[in-house]
């Protein structure tokens, strides 16, 4: 198998699924012929031609209105969006038609629409290009949000998202498009959508993360074990439908959750995952359950590498949880 990094793995699977399926189309700002802010759609146009690749004007409700009228007449169209903090102007078209038409129709109607955002801290993007939103559309009932933290799972997440038939909030973590490469399966390759994943089994605690935040907690893990802590590292990789079980049955199994996410701290995904916790394993617990996440403040500049938690934070929560 080839080795890849995200911004590859990405653009392989788009290629596939535009190859394989002639109902697949990819729009956006940008990324037809320039192939994307961050090369992700790179040839895309050339291979496919412009009327499977757009570009679009610069306007996202568009984007993503086009987007829904396109699948509404039988296409699967990936929608991307620059990046996820220009994604507020299409907020009313994704919250209050996307996600609601099969509802409305009592199931007649599905509305297949990918939107894909790169999103999160981690380049020095500052204010307008960092945020991480994730939790407002977990609140959205009939979109999916699906957020990787390895090309191989970005490949085989994204693929079932395009596969699908129901909206889906796809999240890049823009700071691991390239930092790191893993052996990638050519053609089609799915990962379920709905399944976290055991980045680093362990014992002794339970660290509940996703996207950017996972390598930050296996470094985590990595000094914990000089302590002789033995910690496991969950993957959510979907947060919206959520893998309850595999939440559950890690934390019932060692004891003590560490919850980690780069945005905000007040109604952050990671308040959601503590209620969930409170609620079916509050009598597993040994301890309380601790979170680290960005500040409740705009995105930093400078101070980017203050805001965004690190390994040093997340042992800090550990060695506390643990020493309960």
């Amino acid at each position: 198998m080839p080795q890849m990094t995200m911004v590859q793995a990405i653009t392989d699977a788009l290629r596939v699924s535009l190859r394989d399926d002639p109902r697949v189309v990819v729009l956006g700002e940008d990324v037809g012929r320039n192939g994307g802010v961050f090369r992700v759609t790179e040839g895309l146009q050339a291979e496919f031609g412009a009327e499977r690749v757009l570009d679009t004007p610069l306007a996202e409700n568009g984007i993503v209105g086009g987007a829904i009228g396109m699948a509404l007449y039988g296409l699967k169209p990936v929608a991307e969006i620059q990046f996820v903090d220009f994604i507020y102007p299409a907020f009313d078209q994704i919250v209050s038609e996307l996600a609601k038409f099969r509802w409305r129709s009592a199931g007649q109607y599905s509305c297949p629409v990918v939107v894909r955002a790169p999103y999160g801290g981690g380049i020095r993007g500052g204010l307008y290009h960092s945020q991480s939103p994730e939790a407002y559309f977990c609140h959205t009932t009939g979109l999916q949000v699906v957020i990787p933290s390895t090309p191989a799972d970005a490949k085989g997440l994204l693929m079932s998202a395009i596969q699908g038939n129901d909206p889906v909030i796809f999240l890049e973590p823009k700071r691991l498009y390239r930092t790191t490469k893993e052996e990638v399966a050519e053609g089609t390759t799915l990962v379920p959508i709905g399944k976290a994943r055991i980045a680093k089994p362990g014992e002794h605690l339970t660290v509940l993360t996703y996207g950017a935040m996972v390598p930050v907690s296996m470094e985590a893990a990595a000094l914990a074990a000089e302590r002789g802590w033995n910690i496991e590292v969950v993957d959510l990789r979907t947060l919206l439908p959520l893998d309850t079980d595999a939440v559950l049955e890690s934390v019932r199994r060692t004891g003590r959750a560490v919850i980690v996410h780069e945005a905000p701290r007040t109604c952050g995904y990671g308040a959601e995952l503590s209620a969930l916790l409170a609620e079916q394993a509050l009598t597993s617990l040994l301890a309380p359950v601790l979170r680290v996440t960005g500040y409740d403040t705009p995105f930093p500049y400078t101070l980017e590498h203050t805001y965004l938690p690190d390994a040093k934070r997340v042992f800090a929560a550990i060695e506390h949880v643990m020493g309960y």
